[in-house]
């Protein structure tokens, strides 16, 4: 059973009171949280119109991209890869990316890192697909991999001050990686 902490809890609890329709979505312990609410009874909440709606009704990349964010946040799987497959532009690199880690986190690792590297071919220097990618990788096993994604978020945010740094490292030093060498600069 997972425990929360006082502050998620009470966070939940004020949402849930002052937002009956909707509680706000939770970053699932990786970086890249949202603060898009999330909708009960099969809606999902539209941006633009600051509404729980039904998901036929969003047919803009925005909407269609925060609601299937919210939902994957949200541990509603299945139901964000149905939305964001629905997305207008299927080359964004962020759709790719939450595609990745809702497939990977229904079980499907392959899958999910083939979105990865799909999304990271279309943006290079998209830090939050390497942190889900190196995640991926070290599921698989491949700490090196994870260290190779590691390094190359540390070059995107030019040092390791970057919260998709910190939440990769975290995932390898849990997984008995260790701490990472200091790179050298020659």
């Amino acid at each position: 059973m997972k425990r929360i902490s006082k502050g998620l809890a009470a966070a939940v609890l004020t949402a849930t009171l002052t937002l009956p329709a909707t509680g706000f979505a939770a970053g699932g312990g990786s970086g890249g949280g949202s603060d898009t609410p999330t909708c009960s009874n099969g809606k999902v909440y539209d941006k633009a119109t600051k509404k729980c709606v039904s998901k036929s009704s969003l047919n803009d990349q925005e909407s269609i991209f925060e609601a299937g964010r919210a939902l994957a946040y949200a541990g509603e799987y299945g139901e964000a890869i149905d939305l964001l497959s629905r997305a207008p532009d299927q080359q964004d690199e962020r759709v790719l990316n939450m595609l990745g880690y809702s497939h990977r986190k229904l079980g499907m690792i392959d899958t999910g890192i083939a979105y990865y590297k799909h999304s990271i071919a279309v943006a290079p220097k998209y830090a939050l697909v390497r942190e889900y990618y190196g995640e991926a990788l070290l599921q698989k096993g491949d700490l090196a991999g994870a260290h190779n994604q590691l390094q190359a978020i540390r070059n995107i945010c030019e040092g390791e001050d970057c919260e998709s740094y910190q939440m990769l490292l975290a995932a390898i030093e849990s997984h008995g990686g260790g701490k990472v060498p200091p790179r050298r600069i020659w």
